[in-house]
């Protein structure tokens, strides 16, 4: 990822419904959420949600897929793996133990080693 790629998803990121939009999008997975289970879920208008929707995946940060009439909204995992890498590229100055309880804090507790 580039700079000016990162600059876009964390700009779309600094913003509190497109935040909340992101983080329940991701607890959520890959079949995501129709747009309107989203509004409501988040308690905002479906006009506005939409501005949103359309940032957060102009930032590489979601997907969108139509089924039916509805659209479903999903993260778009390899933007964020993307954004992720580029944020700790340079991580720990050659000292990647440092970073290791960081990595372990985000994987699921299955997933943990012990």
């Amino acid at each position: 990822m580039e700079t000016n790629g990162a600059l876009q998803a964390l700009g779309a990121l600094a913003q509190e419904t497109r935040l909340e939009v992101f983080r329940l999008l991701v607890r959520t997975g890959a079949l995501g959420l129709p747009a309107g289970t989203i509004a409501e879920r988040i308690g905002v208008q479906p006009a506005t949600l939409s501005f949103h929707l359309k940032e957060l995946e102009r930032a590489g940060l979601l997907s969108a897929r139509r089924e039916s009439r509805q659209i479903y909204y999903a993260p778009d995992v390899e933007g964020m793996r993307d954004l992720l890498a580029f944020l700790t590229e340079d991580c720990c100055g050659g000292h990647p133990e440092i970073c290791a309880p960081l990595a372990a804090a985000g994987r699921p507790a299955q997933d943990k080693a012990p």
